[in-house]
């Protein structure tokens, strides 16, 4: 199995080297990446983490990093500062020092366009009920953004749970609505399919028969069209439907070659991490007898990210190449040395993620959170060449 995740904090975005958990001291640091406007919303970053000869098997700790003053952060690899809980991260290209641009969701309601060292920009405020675990918690972004500029997210309203097609400088508009709204049960999340369409996770709204009822939208994984139409190929024509039996899902993510899909759920004795196989309710491929509060998930090739809001610490787990998960997960930064808690995460190549804290709800924030930040893999023991 490769090396656990470690924290880019001294190298993706300055010249130099290189939902909700916490994070392992890093032990080297990578290059810079090099991304163009070019890249739309997926750029490219290194493929390989490469330390310099007098980091390798020591390395930068987050330590070496003075704390943030105010909003002022001093990890290079922290893109945006001062946000409020982040549900959503999606990279949209390249800034203008080559760095990685990116919007991001709050969960009371805004959409923002972050890059390093500039002012969130707001691309839209969108009126929510935050009373119950809803808000603003789901964000994907249209196939073809770079083109289109078009966003989505997930949202509760004062009457249920539905999805906005949003472009800049445009009013929100819904696509999807009438998901159920109840007590709980009302966090949904999105993720492109990497196939055009649209995925979407809802609860159950607090009602567990609604998840298992064919006819209800709650407690499913639907994959819709970017009219919220459901997407051509699923499993039952003119449904959008291709997974029920949810309760509170955390993160969707689907792997770069579009062949694993995942979603994170919270059920009411374990959570756990399922394969997404259209029109089938499978066995979970790991469970979390003790409910760390999974989150967001990035699918590597050989490794299965998952964030936890409940527990410091980054869950890996290992993966075949089929993606079946091999044995049980090891945590990295676990001991409070990194970002504290995150929740969403989204994968830029297989060796690295944005990734968007939740210190703001629950966790021991520091006074630039809550933050979006690089995460990049450490050096290779083993794996795909």
């Amino acid at each position: 199995m490769r090396s656990v995740v470690l924290l880019a904090a001294a190298c993706l975005l300055a010249g130099g080297c290189a939902s909700f958990p916490d994070e392992p001291a890093p032990t080297s640091w990578s290059a810079q990446p090099q991304l163009t406007p070019q890249a739309g919303p997926k750029p490219e970053l290194p493929g390989e983490f490469r330390p310099t000869p007098g980091e390798q098997g020591r390395g930068q700790t987050p330590q070496s990093v003075p704390p943030p003053q105010g909003c002022k952060d001093f990890n290079p690899a922290v893109i945006a500062t001062c946000l409020s809980t982040v549900t959503g991260v999606a990279p949209i290209g390249a800034d203008a020092q080559g760095g990685v641009a990116a919007y991001a969701t709050e969960r009371g309601g805004r959409l923002v366009k972050v890059t390093k060292d500039v002012d969130p920009v707001v691309i839209a405020q969108i009126e929510v009920d935050t009373s119950s675990d809803g808000g603003l918690t789901g964000l994907a972004l249209s196939a073809t953004f770079a083109e289109d500029q078009l966003a989505y997210v997930f949202v509760t309203t004062a009457t249920d749970n539905r999805v906005l097609r949003v472009a800049p400088g445009d009013t929100p508009k819904p696509i999807l609505t009438g998901i159920p709204k109840g007590p709980s049960g009302n966090r949904g999340v999105l993720a492109s399919d990497r196939r055009g369409g649209i995925l979407v996770a809802t609860g159950d709204a607090g009602n567990p028969a609604l998840a298992a009822d064919p006819n209800s939208l709650a407690g499913k994984v639907l994959r819709i069209d970017g009219s919220g139409k459901p997407a051509q190929g699923n499993p039952t024509a003119g449904s959008a439907v291709i997974m029920s039996g949810l309760r509170q899902p955390g993160g969707l993510c689907v792997s770069a070659d579009a062949q694993k899909t995942w979603v994170t759920d919270w059920s009411a004795t374990q959570d756990a991490v399922y394969r997404v196989a259209p029109g089938k309710v499978g066995d979970p491929a790991w469970t979390w007898p003790d409910r760390p509060g999974v989150m967001g998930c990035a699918s590597l090739s050989d490794l299965l990210w998952v964030a936890t809001a409940k527990t410091p610490g980054l869950q890996n787990l290992p993966m075949n190449s089929a993606g079946s998960v091999m044995g049980k997960p090891t945590l990295t930064m676990e001991d409070g040395t990194g970002y504290g808690r995150m929740g969403p995460i989204e994968q830029l190549n297989d060796s690295s993620a944005l990734i968007g804290t939740i210190n703001k709800a629950g966790g021991q924030p520091v006074s630039s959170d809550d933050r979006v930040a690089l995460l990049v893999r450490s050096g290779q023991t083993g794996g795909k060449d």
